[in-house]
């Protein structure tokens, strides 16, 4: 089955590689690709994390016993991810700032054959 799936990507992914047309379809990708993560993967998940820490605490307060101490393990979890995650996207906000990379600021994608003119 894995090999199935190996060999259609291959097939799939080769004519799209070998394309020069289609390389400037993959600046369009890509935008769209870091659009989606920016703008709902990230938000997301911190939402998830959010959650998370909130069904820790529901557990705790309604819970008794070693289910308690479950629930506070949870909070705990929950804490350390948003705050990991906080962390994590103020380093980028930094190195952003520090380095003067603008949200519009866009890297080059290399191409193929790209100017020059060659004799062969």
């Amino acid at each position: 089955m894995l090999k199935k799936f190996y060999f259609v990507l291959t097939l799939t992914v080769l004519p799209v590689l070998a394309s020069a047309e289609a390389l400037g379809e993959t600046s369009t990708f890509f935008t769209n690709l870091k659009t989606m993560v920016t703008d709902v993967l990230i938000p997301l998940v911190f939402t998830l994390a959010l959650f998370f820490f909130f069904w820790g605490v529901a557990k705790y307060i309604w819970s008794e016993g070693t289910a308690k101490a479950e629930g506070r393990q949870i909070m705990i979890w929950g804490v350390v991810a948003l705050f990991v995650m906080a962390s994590v996207w103020g380093l980028v906000r930094f190195i952003q700032e520090e380095f003067n990379i603008t949200n519009n600021s866009s890297i080059p994608i290399p191409t193929i054959g790209s100017g020059g003119s060659s004799n062969i």
